[in-house]
């Protein structure tokens, strides 16, 4: 489990040493201009949407390292010649390499995860995957940031390479991990023949599940870079520096409220916690429409706009230890990689039209745009709680679960003997 946790540091590190620099990498560096840098954007989007299908059914017949050690190759292949690249042909089918690889390293760590955890250590495990992933894209982004410079093709060479030996490392740091034992599709009765994916989709709540995600998604990761962004500098006359301040409030919320959160949650019903997310984060939409639309003082504004940024972290510190544990959770015996790989699907598929709906709705429409998204926050309570309808007690309240086991064995649960 350390080393699936260095893994996932290390390859958060990898996506935030580079991923913030490649429009100007591609549009001015390498002076291809705008619609190229905009089409390499687009290109990670459509390779993740490409590969991850298949990703999840290899992950369930061959095991998830394998299938990792293969993204880190194809990743680490991708950000070299990305580096190396000179023409539009060239940067488009590398960022195809990388985004693909990138794409499938997600599930493939989850379902490691999944399988070096119990029901009890779950939560706790992706608490601190998140935790991990937001100090690994920061600190990347941060170096990243002080190792370019937009004069020099060398620098963002270097920078690429780094990356690339980053995910070689790992390859090496991984190939030593020896997985316990968990069962392959084919070692699984088939449901009256149905492929893996129809017997995902016959799943009510996976489904639920889903649309859920696709709302949670949609509602905040898709527009941090786009639409309330975009919102905040235009109608709220935010200056890019204390936009600067607002995301860092997001992830310094992330990093210092992320273990506090877990003892809260551990005890708590998951779907109850993901409808209080939604509460959260519409008070977090309040927040933003008074910075745009409340027409205070300067320092006000900026004040309800970090607002808005540290309310979203505190929900994403809430999501962590509760989402993807009850993925794995829903998941039938030996599917855990095809259900992560379905819900990170939904997740790109989130991010992809996230931005294309907030940004320019944000830009022209401020009023309504903050409406809209008050309205999908509010959503995700109403969902939530629908979903905890259709959810087992081990997969709603698994600490619950596990204090019934052990009184069905005869046992004396923790609390009892603590009274």
């Amino acid at each position: 489990m350390r080393r699936i946790h260095v893994g996932n540091a290390l390859s958060a590190f990898g996506l935030g040493f580079t991923v913030p620099y490649l429009y100007v990498y591609v549009a001015q560096v390498r002076g291809l201009g705008a619609m190229t840098a905009g089409l390499v954007l687009a290109v990670f989007a459509v390779a993740a949407l490409v590969v991850l299908p298949f990703a999840g059914r290899a992950i369930v017949r061959r095991g998830p390292l394998p299938v990792l050690l293969a993204a880190l190759v194809t990743a680490a292949l991708g950000a070299l010649s990305l580096g190396l690249a000179g023409g539009a042909a060239a940067v488009l089918l590398s960022a195809a390499a990388l985004g693909a690889g990138q794409a499938v390293m997600q599930p493939a760590l989850a379902t490691m995860i999944v399988d070096c955890s119990t029901a009890d250590t779950r939560s706790r495990a992706f608490a601190m995957q998140f935790f991990l992933q937001n100090l690994g894209l920061g600190v990347g982004g941060l170096i990243g940031g002080h190792l370019v410079d937009t004069t020099r093709v060398s620098s963002f060479t270097l920078l690429f390479a780094i990356e690339a030996a980053v995910f070689l490392l790992l390859v090496v740091v991984l190939s030593t991990v020896r997985m316990p034992h968990s069962p392959r599709m084919e070692q699984t009765p088939a449901a009256s023949g149905r492929s893996g994916w129809k017997r995902l989709l016959g799943n009510r709540a996976m489904v639920q599940l889903s649309v859920l995600g696709f709302v949670l998604f949609f509602a905040c990761y898709g527009q941090f870079e786009s639409g309330l962004s975009a919102y905040g500098v235009e109608a709220a006359g935010i200056s890019t520096s204390a936009l600067g301040t607002a995301l860092a409030a997001n992830t310094l919320m992330i990093v210092v409220a992320q273990f506090a959160v877990l003892r809260f949650v551990e005890r708590r019903r998951r779907s109850r916690v993901i409808a209080g997310v939604g509460l959260i984060w519409a008070v977090a939409w309040l927040a933003a429409g008074y910075a745009g639309l409340g027409h205070g003082s300067q320092e006000m504004t900026t004040a309800a706009f970090v607002s808005t940024y540290a309310l979203f972290g505190l929900g994403e510190a809430m999501l962590s230890p509760t989402v993807a544990p009850l993925v794995a959770d829903l998941a039938p015996e030996g599917m855990a990689g095809q259900y992560n790989s379905a819900f990170a699907l939904v997740k790109q598929l989130a991010l992809a039209v996230g931005p294309a709906v907030g940004g320019p709705l944000a830009a022209s429409l401020p009023a309504p745009y903050i409406v809209t998204f008050l309205l999908f926050s509010l959503a995700i309570t109403v969902l939530a709680l629908r979903l905890g309808r259709r959810l087992t007690v081990a997969q709603d309240q698994p600490w619950a679960a596990a204090r019934s086991r052990v009184v069905a064995r005869g046992g004396v649960p923790a609390e009892s003997m603590a009274a």
